[in-house]
């Protein structure tokens, strides 16, 4: 998170200072050079913010896989036939759906 921030800081600073040439030097292009790394900046900020959305989304998925395999018990099925515990015990590969 701080180096994203140093990072963005310097990417802002370095847009003012490409800015501040284009208007004492008159130049469109220092302009439009300015605007794009100032762009990038905040798009590196939105993509950080988006990612970090999306990583806690996925650990929560996880959390809440493991919690229902943890809690999952065969013994506690109302039937106890032989085919149906051979079949809980193979891989969900090898399962057809």
């Amino acid at each position: 998170m701080v180096v994203l921030l140093f990072i963005v800081v310097c990417l802002v600073a370095w847009a003012l200072h490409l800015m501040q040439e284009a208007v004492q030097r008159r130049e469109f292009s220092l302009m439009l050079a300015g605007f794009l790394v100032s762009s990038a900046a905040a798009a590196l900020v939105g993509v950080y913010f988006l990612m970090g959305h999306y990583v806690g989304y996925m650990t929560e998925m996880t959390d809440r896989a493991s919690l229902y395999n943890q809690s999952y018990d065969v013994s506690t099925l109302p039937f106890r036939d032989s085919w149906a515990e051979e079949l809980l015990d193979q891989p969900p590969d090898t399962l057809v759906r």
